[in-house]
């Protein structure tokens, strides 16, 4: 049993033990009681020394509880994001309470970093969300569990509280979630459909880009397959690839590809300096 009261400075939440949760964690306990955060928020809290039990101050997530004890968890209101909202036209797929699907477009820097400190894709969900935005990691935020590359358009999925964060975050984790991707590639692979499965990590000559590694690198795994070809059919100069991702590395698709031998027309960083043939004219 739970409820929740709250003032114009905080938010506080109390819960009582049922029999069926007796010997829980407390921090399993209070996750699975409709509190809307992730554990690693809730021992946020209770180092804090935010919860309570009859007026005594619980500080270990290993505590057990006992059916009958009650809980209470005072959340301090959402401290304002860094990032200021920013009126930047959104393409809104889906949105509920809880998360945000937006059509992110080509040119749009998802994060806020040190080349852009504003007008990035974080800092339009902030405007966009507003109030409804409870707060991630005690901050009024949107929750970016996926990204795209800059030059990237497509679909973006972002949580606006702890629990949806979390949901999304696990579900990501444990490839519940399918992403799929269109890619335009010089050449055409070989095979028309396959796994590349390799590790990725910092290039050693160049640590702004990325490389599949021997040693050392994360596991990433893309299956291809080839939708379309362009130009001869026994040899086209380009091709339409499905990519979809098991696994999310920076840069993942653009290094596969150039691996593979086919890098995406138009990548500056791993493609190549090319230019398609020109199409012949009747004398």
């Amino acid at each position: 049993m739970s409820d929740t009261k709250s003032s114009a400075e905080e938010t506080w939440r109390r819960t009582t033990v049922t029999d069926d949760r007796s010997g829980f964690r407390l921090d399993r306990f209070l996750a699975d009681t409709n509190i809307d955060m992730s554990r690693s928020r809730l021992r946020q809290l209770l180092d804090a020394g935010a919860v309570t039990r009859g007026g005594e101050t619980i500080r270990d997530a290993n505590h057990r509880v006992k059916p009958g004890e009650t809980y209470e968890i005072e959340l301090p209101r959402a401290a304002p994001a860094a990032p200021e909202g920013q009126d930047i036209p959104l393409t809104v797929v889906y949105e509920d309470k809880d998360l945000i699907v937006v059509d992110k477009p080509a040119g749009l820097v998802v994060h806020p970093a040190a080349g852009n400190p504003d007008g990035t894709l974080v800092n339009a969900l902030i405007a966009h969300c507003g109030d409804s935005l409870s707060g991630v990691g005690g901050v009024a935020r949107p929750g970016i569990v996926h990204r795209l590359d800059k030059d990237t358009s497509g679909l973006l999925v972002a949580a606006k509280n702890e629990r949806a964060m979390a949901s999304l975050a696990k579900q990501f984790s444990n490839h519940t979630i399918e992403r799929a991707y269109n890619a335009v590639v010089w050449g055409s692979p070989r095979l028309g459909e396959g796994i590349i499965d390799t590790q990725i990590g910092r290039n050693p000559y160049d640590r702004k880009r990325m490389g599949v590694l021997r040693v050392g690198g994360k596991d990433a795994r893309t299956r291809y397959r080839v939708v379309e070809g362009f130009g001869a059919p026994e040899r086209p100069f380009a091709s339409l690839l499905e990519c979809r991702l098991e696994t999310g590395r920076t840069h993942q698709i653009r290094v596969h590809l150039t691996h593979l031998g086919h890098p995406l027309i138009g990548d500056a960083s791993y493609g190549r300096a090319r230019q398609a043939p020109r199409p012949k004219t009747a004398a």
